[in-house]
């Protein structure tokens, strides 16, 4: 094969890279990807379960985060929260044993008020709660 034909046929595959692209990008730009950022005290219904972040407490040993939960019956109210601190997502811990109300199982007809404890964090965190391929996300403003 010629030179002439070789760069004929990059250009060719660079017109079509080039408007497989463009496609992508016109494709994603209808999409309504957005975040919003709750404020302490916000509600949010996530599946079946009614969930808010009331405080945010940073101790020597611990981040403490009060929730009020309602909706399911003998779920696990400590699964599904989340908190990104320092560029990472963490888990949510045992609580301390001086914690009056920890989290541990919610019900169907009365709000569960209880804490959920973290690492010690860094910063201004954010609380999420993912439940029923939903997840909704608490700004806690210092």
């Amino acid at each position: 094969m010629s030179t002439r034909k070789l760069i004929l046929w990059a250009l060719v595959c660079g017109v079509l890279i080039l408007g497989a692209g463009t496609f992508k990008l016109w494709q994603t730009s209808g999409s309504d990807a957005r975040i919003t950022l709750l404020q302490l005290g916000d509600s949010a219904v996530l599946g079946d379960m009614t969930v808010s972040v009331l405080e945010v407490t940073k101790t020597q040993s611990s981040t403490l985060v009060e929730v009020t939960m309602i909706g399911v019956e003998g779920a696990d109210a400590s699964s599904g929260w989340r908190m990104l601190s320092d560029g990472v997502v963490h888990e949510a811990l045992d609580a301390p044993a001086d914690v009056e109300s920890p989290c541990t199982t919610t019900k169907q007809s009365e709000v569960v008020e209880c804490v959920v404890a973290f690492t010690v964090s860094q910063g201004t965190p954010t609380i999420a709660y993912i439940r029923a391929g939903q997840q909704e996300q608490w700004a806690t403003t210092p």
